[in-house]
């Protein structure tokens, strides 16, 4: 049975990946900065390395590393932290990958493209990020690269487009689609930004494609997401409609700074390395997505800012 370690197992991503490498048959090591206890887990900060040796001890095969400052507001505003953690701290976690040879997936970000790159293509595109959380990002997967052309560790860097999952939390520093139908869903206006469009791939579809990175032989940078490029308006109109609000609701603001207007992936590495093409369609990801939404406000969940 092989060993996998997540660092960042707590989060929106890495709560679904545990389970997700449980059912594919890993034995599984969880790390996170959220307080908490349960068997196999660790409270670490990959800027405490120290943490994080019981877990190397264990030796594990392959290590899934999600953590990071992430955020292009919050990384603009707390850039010292930024920098610490997205460099500094993935350097402490890639050292303790080398001491025991294990494969390393690292998690990046379609940040690391900016505005200019159409298509994002990863073989042939020349990424200038517009913000420090995709500055940041790039220079983790150089980082990572240079350690594996130099010292010999083996690992892949993954750039997700957007993943979503109904069960992730609410509020509004989350994704479009959580936000949108949340707020929608307890009668709050949403602000669409115009001319944007974007990828949405199911975290079902997501997590199998982190767990095939696993078994990449050589390092590359491989894109994940869903090939249906569809506009914010779109969406927006099309869980309204799900939802049953109004329209009205929907609000059109120009593109805030430092964001990328439209991200349009080449997915041919996600087919063609990782052997994943996404399942879930935009549509029925939607109707997921609103109808968890209505369950978990109902139940009195409520949405962090608007409490």
């Amino acid at each position: 049975m092989k060993k996998a370690l997540v660092i960042g197992s707590e989060g929106n991503i890495g709560v679904p990946l545990v389970q997700h490498l449980h059912e594919s048959g890993y034995d599984v090591m969880s790390a996170d900065i959220r307080s908490g206890w349960r068997p196999n887990f660790l409270v670490a900060d990959i800027n405490q390395p120290i943490d994080l040796l019981p877990a190397f001890d264990w030796a594990p095969d392959v290590v899934f590393v999600l953590s990071a400052m992430v955020s292009r507001v919050t990384c603009e505003q707390a850039s010292g932290l930024a920098i610490a953690t997205n460099l500094g701290g993935i350097n402490n976690v890639l050292q303790l990958c080398k001491r025991v040879n294990a494969m390393t997936v690292f998690f990046s970000t379609s940040e690391v493209y900016g505005p200019e790159c159409d298509p994002m293509d990863e073989a042939i595109s020349n990424p200038h990020p517009n913000n420090r959380y995709g500055l940041s990002k790039l220079l983790g997967e150089q980082l990572v690269e240079y350690e594996v052309q130099q010292h010999g560790l083996r690992a892949v860097s993954l750039r997700p487009f957007m993943i979503y999952d109904e069960n992730e939390d609410l509020g509004d520093h989350r994704s479009a689609m959580i936000r949108f139908a949340s707020n929608l869903a307890a009668g709050k206006p949403i602000e669409v930004h115009n001319g944007s469009a974007r990828g949405w791939m199911h975290i079902s579809d997501a997590v199998r494609a982190i767990e095939s990175a696993a078994h990449v032989k050589e390092y590359t940078s491989i894109n994940i997401g869903h090939p249906e490029v569809t506009s914010i308006a779109e969406l927006a109109e099309m869980i309204s409609d799900e939802l049953g609000t109004s329209r009205d609701l929907i609000i059109y603001r120009d593109l805030p700074e430092r964001m990328t207007l439209i991200k349009n992936p080449m997915l041919d590495r996600q087919r063609d390395i990782l052997g994943v093409i996404p399942q879930v369609s935009l549509s029925e990801g939607v109707k997921r997505v609103c109808k968890r939404i209505k369950e978990r406000l109902a139940a009195g969940e409520t949405i962090f800012g608007n409490q």
